[in-house]
């Protein structure tokens, strides 16, 4: 290499932090610019400084690596290697999308092959958008490869912010297009970039249901429910939101919510 690859490492726990950061000291030819600690860190990090490539935990509280790469702004992110504690297995799924995996306790040789990689990687005329489609792709297969527990918090991204939503507030999440709307018990709206059926496997189906093809409730915000024409429903939440429920769902819900 004629020029030090950048690097950034995010990952909560100092010991691993450190023996990572030595271990990068030792390798030639690149140059770590950067730690963080937190998922939030990692986004101002990264967005801040450009790096080369993020080494990023998969495992970090309230923010966790995947919802890192979905909140980065598009034209910084970079080339990223995940590191994780879980069995090689679970993330064979999407090794040839991200530039690599690393798996704790991490090795120097195997560090040093996941350098190798990322400046192979660095050396191929490719878009930005086809990184940012191949890294995201990754994520999305991790999460599919991995069953992970329930989300108590979703991040969403206001302008420059990064606000983190306790699930417990959500009152509706509804499909627009790509992007899905989320409104809370106080009638605070945000918008993700995500999947419906992926967010729903992700909540509690015991506390979110659907109630059309394209929404979800929080039964715990359920407080009317209102007969149609048609023997379809429409269902009123605390924050006085109101949303039609399909023929489907509402046979599903008149069977698991109106008989005693």
């Amino acid at each position: 290499m004629s020029y030090k690859m950048r690097i950034v490492i995010a990952e909560d726990e100092r010991p691993a932090r450190s023996l990572l950061a030595a271990m990068l000291r030792e390798i030639e030819d690149v140059t770590l610019i950067g730690e963080a600690t937190t998922g939030l860190e990692a986004i101002e990090l990264i967005e801040r400084e450009q790096p080369d490539l993020a080494l990023i935990d998969l495992q970090m509280p309230e923010m966790d690596g995947l919802a890192v790469v979905r909140l980065l702004k598009k034209n910084r992110i970079p080339l990223v290697a995940f590191v994780t504690a879980y069995d090689e297995y679970a993330v064979q799924a999407f090794e040839l999308n991200a530039v690599d995996y690393l798996l704790k306790p991490i090795e120097r040789s195997r560090l040093q092959r996941t350098i190798e990689r990322a400046a192979e990687r660095l050396e191929v005329e490719e878009s930005r958008s086809d990184e940012v489609n191949r890294i995201r792709m990754a994520a999305r297969q991790y999460e599919e490869a991995v069953r992970t527990p329930y989300l108590e918090r979703i991040p969403v991204r206001v302008r420059d912010d990064i606000l983190i939503i306790p699930v417990a507030q959500i009152a509706s999440i509804v499909a627009d297009g790509e992007l899905l709307h989320l409104t809370t018990n106080q009638n605070q709206q945000y918008s993700i970039s995500y999947r419906l059926k992926d967010l729903e496997a992700k909540l509690d189906p015991k506390r979110f249901v659907r109630v059309g093809r394209g929404a979800l409730i929080n039964l715990e915000m359920l407080t009317r429910i209102n007969p149609l024409p048609g023997g379809t429903y429409q269902v009123t939440l605390a924050n006085n939101q109101q949303l039609r429920v399909s023929r489907l769902q509402s046979r599903i819900l008149r069977d698991q919510l109106l008989r005693l």
